[in-house]
């Protein structure tokens, strides 16, 4: 054996064990991204099911806001509605009304001037 394959030979074992050596940290690297990667599907099997209970809570919160939606557009109808009833009211008896307790407090000013009053003595 001549010095150049002894050289060889041990340019040889260190690169085995350089191989050797960046083996174990990638069968440990490949060993965590199998994990990883089991930890996905599992997160993907755990989270479709909330996903689909998430999208039918939307589907029903939808429904009932179009029912609280027809109910608010009744309520503002029916406000208007007694709006216009009140106002309708107010013109119709409140003129009335106005006119009567003017008449009522000319004719009690009416009564008290020819009432002679009491207590006033003619010199």
């Amino acid at each position: 054996m001549s010095g150049g394959d002894i050289a060889g030979l041990i340019a040889a074992g260190a690169f085995l064990l350089l191989v050797v050596l960046l083996a174990v940290p990638i069968i440990k690297l490949g060993r965590v991204l199998d994990e990883v990667r089991r930890g996905v599907g599992d997160s993907v099997d755990s989270i479709t099911p909330t996903l689909i209970e998430t999208q039918e809570t939307m589907r029903e919160t939808n429904r009932q806001l179009a029912k609280v939606d027809a109910i608010t557009e009744q309520v503002h109808e029916t406000t208007s509605n007694v709006n216009s009833l009140v106002a309708l009211t107010a013109a119709t008896v409140g003129g009335p009304l106005i006119k009567l307790a003017g008449f009522s407090a000319a004719a009690a000013a009416g009564f008290r001037a020819l009432k002679p009053q009491r207590g006033s003595r003619k010199k």
